[in-house]
């Protein structure tokens, strides 16, 4: 009898030892279930930080295009971070790798879902950001060499020229780069390797200024913007005129005005002394219809558009950079600053009841 209760308290005890077990096995697994599920409720995602993304696509460094990008993020191109401002987003790309279109440059850009024609618009993006990085190598020579593009307009018809890009750029070395803006010409005929780009300097230079030899810098902007140093800018297209407004602390607030629908560019004579410089020796020497963008449909893009690549300079001396891509390696490029990288704060875009879809332009670009 007292070998028998023995047996049965024996039994007893292991039968409690594996209950205990059991239910420690649950409650380990339901904790690291419950973290699992805690660390994902702790990403922000870019549309919480700037909730206007049902108006865009998002096309990524590497050329592809994600889409509208409501709770996207992608940790090597499009993601938040924060600082003692609060939350960013983050758009990265490097020097090499697929491209998006005919492009030669990465991107990491939104680009609107819809167009609109600028005779008829009432259109408007604003954007507050700060770029945190530009290429560490590139030709000197070339005027694109270290430089971003952080917003822009873009025709989605004929040529798919671009009356508008905003650029920021800064040499190795310097403390302070420069803003400026592009307009490029929408060029007469059918035949766009003519086209060429006028630059407006906003703080600091414009983008013919470049070094005598390959790692040669010019002097430093004394009125330029520091890497991590925000500023903002609004473009508003109303009855076909675009209208550009920069703003950043401790510096002058710049406005600028363009006609988008009647050129100022249609014969060799209106064209400037800058554009004969760059562009003319490279045979980009050609002239704008009379109507400029009249006619075409036009969109917004915004993001890091880098315009540093990795192609020689021999090919074309404004563009192409010759610059460090390891092969289109990204991790190699983002490990020795061969990206370009852009915060942005806020930013906010209008659309006029005249836009329409803008899903050719994807079809025939993704």
């Amino acid at each position: 009898m007292k070998k028998l209760n023995f047996r049965i308290g024996l039994k007893l005890v292991f039968l409690g030892i594996l209950l205990s077990l059991n239910s420690c096995k649950k409650f380990n697994e339901s904790t690291k279930e419950e973290s699992s599920k805690e660390e994902v409720s702790k990403i922000v995602y870019a549309s919480e930080v700037i909730p206007f993304f049902d108006d865009w696509k998002l096309i990524l460094g590497d050329g592809s295009n994600a889409g509208i990008a409501n709770n996207f993020e992608n940790k090597d191109f499009f993601y938040t971070t924060n600082d003692e401002e609060g939350n960013w987003v983050v758009f990265k790309a490097p020097n090499g790798g697929d491209t998006h279109g005919t492009s030669n440059n990465t991107r990491t850009e939104l680009a609107q879902a819809k167009k609109w024609y600028p005779k008829t618009a009432n259109d408007k993006l604003t954007a507050t950001l700060k770029v945190m990085n530009v290429s560490a190598t590139g030709d000197a020579r070339v005027a694109a060499s270290h430089a971003v593009v952080v917003g822009q307009i873009h025709s989605a018809d004929k040529h798919e020229n671009e009356p508008l890009k905003i650029f920021y750029k800064k040499f190795p070395g310097h403390t302070k780069g420069s803003v400026f803006w592009h307009y490029e010409i929408n060029t007469l005929g059918d035949d766009n390797s003519g086209r060429w780009d006028f630059s407006s300097a906003v703080w600091g230079n414009d983008f013919s200024v470049v070094g005598k030899e390959v790692n040669t810098y010019p002097e430093e902007p004394k009125d330029g913007i520091a890497l991590g140093e925000e500023f903002s800018y609004e473009i508003e297209v109303k009855d076909g005129i675009m209208n550009l407004k920069f703003i950043s602390k401790n510096h002058e607030t710049k406005t600028f005005t363009k006609n988008l629908i009647k050129s100022e560019y249609t014969t060799k004579q209106d064209i400037s002394e800058q554009t004969k410089k760059l562009f003319f020796p490279i045979g980009q020497d050609g002239v704008e219809r009379e109507n400029a963008y009249l006619g075409e449909g036009c969109f917004f893009k915004l993001g890091c558009y880098n315009q540093t690549n990795g192609k020689s300079p021999e090919i074309n001396k404004n563009w192409c950079s010759g610059a460090e891509t390891h092969n289109g390696d990204l991790k190699k490029q983002y490990a020795d600053g061969n990206y370009a990288e852009v915060w942005f704060k806020t930013a906010s875009i209008s659309v006029s009841e005249n836009a329409v879809s803008n899903n050719g332009y994807f079809t025939k670009n993704d």
